[in-house]
Order: C-alpha cells, then structure tokens, then sequence
C-alpha cells in the first residue's frame, strides 16, 4: 500500500513506449498561439499581459546584458508552470517530479551564466570564490567552501523543485485515501478531511506557480552576478 503511494512519479509508460515527450510537449500545444489579427481575444491578450509583467518584473533589476535573456526566462516560466498544473489533474503525470528533467534543466542554465561570467570580466568572476578582507588563513578552506557552494547550486535548483513537487502530491494523496476510508465509518470527520483536502489543492496550485517563478528568479539572480 506504501509503494503505491509512489506509482504516480514513475515514468508513465503505454505498450512499453514512456510517454515522457508526451508530457513535455503538451504544455505548447495548450498554449494558445497569437494570431495575424489587428485585435486579440481575450485569452491571448491575459497571456501577452502576464508575459510582459513577468519579464518587466523580473528584468528589471538587470542591465541592458542581461535582457537578451528575456525570451528564455519567459518560455521556462510559462513551461514549468504548466507542466506543474497540469500535473495537478487526475490521470496525469507530472515531469517536473523527476529530479533527472529538473536537473537537467537547471545545469546547462547555470553552466551558460557561470562561462558567460568567465568570458565576460574572469576577474570578477573569481573573485566571487573570495570575499574582499579574508584573513590569510582561511582563504584556502573559503575558496573551497565558495566553489562547493557554487557548485551546489544546480543541484539545489532541482531538488528543490523536486521536493516541493513531490511533497505536495503525495500529501493530497495520503489525505485523499484517508478521506475515502474514513467515510464509512465517520462521514462528519470525513467531510472535514475532504475539506483541508481542498484547501490543501489550493495550497499547491498556489505552490506549483511559485515553485516555477522561483526556479527562474534564481536563474536571473545567478545570470546577474555574471553580467
């Protein structure tokens, strides 16, 4: 009964083929496209809104270096936010509880931040591995730590993701399955688990849109000690 808990993050999987691309293009199919029209609906303009507010907001603490990414922080946003709500639906499958997608998105992101802050001012660079006024002494176990922590970062990224993810699912479904067995036997306290159940959906909806907006903030604030 407790593996099965754990059967919703496998790898889905029809007649041997994993539906994995599935999943992941199924986003950009959902999404709507602009059109050639003069005058937009309403959904694509929301969309166009959001897209703009968001890159605004999140580009605005940079310089003029740094707004060449704007195209990409906008596309992971609008992507990890949907592949986490849709994996909120029944039936369906999330592929940001993979810690091998989120790791995989993480890395070459961070990778490009940190060569372009080596190819950009190497000095700089470096230096962030040694804050200005160390004593002599600790400046061999401080540029460990510094690198460490630098390295650290991309696995943080996922993991943090991933666990957010992952917590979430596995709560409503630990609270659902309590519900379904307790209603039986104690419907009034059965009533009262569906609703924290409810409110605990709203908690992740709410979770998996901030889990994505902080995924790229970070992404902006590793690109902006670099430029």
């Amino acid at each position: 009964m407790i593996l099965s808990f754990f059967d919703q993050f496998m790898s889905s999987t029809h007649l041997g083929i994993p539906l994995m691309a599935l999943a992941l293009v199924l986003p950009w199919i959902l999404l709507p496209a602009p059109s050639p029209r003069w005058l937009n609906n309403r959904l694509i303009t929301l969309q166009s809104w959001f897209i703009n507010r968001f890159t605004q907001q999140l580009l605005l603490p940079m310089n003029a270096a740094g707004h060449k990414w704007a195209a990409i922080f906008a596309s992971l946003m609008l992507f990890l936010i949907t592949l986490n709500m849709l994996g909120l639906l029944p039936y369906t499958f999330t592929p940001t509880t993979q810690l091998s997608l989120n790791l995989g998105l993480a890395v070459p992101l961070w990778l490009a931040t940190v060569l372009i802050g080596l190819r950009n001012q190497p000095t700089a660079a470096l230096g962030h591995l040694l804050p200005e006024g160390t004593p002599t002494l600790l400046i061999p176990g401080l540029i460990i730590i510094e690198t460490v922590s630098l390295l650290i970062r991309p696995l943080a990224l996922g993991v943090r993701l991933t666990a957010n993810l992952t917590a979430g699912h596995l709560l409503i479904q630990l609270i659902a399955t309590a519900a379904f067995v307790l209603l039986p036997i104690m419907p009034a306290v059965a009533i009262l688990t569906a609703s924290i159940l409810f409110l605990l959906t709203l908690l992740e909806v709410a979770v998996a849109m901030i889990q994505a907006y902080v995924f790229v903030l970070l992404l902006s604030l590793y690109l902006q000690e670099n430029i």
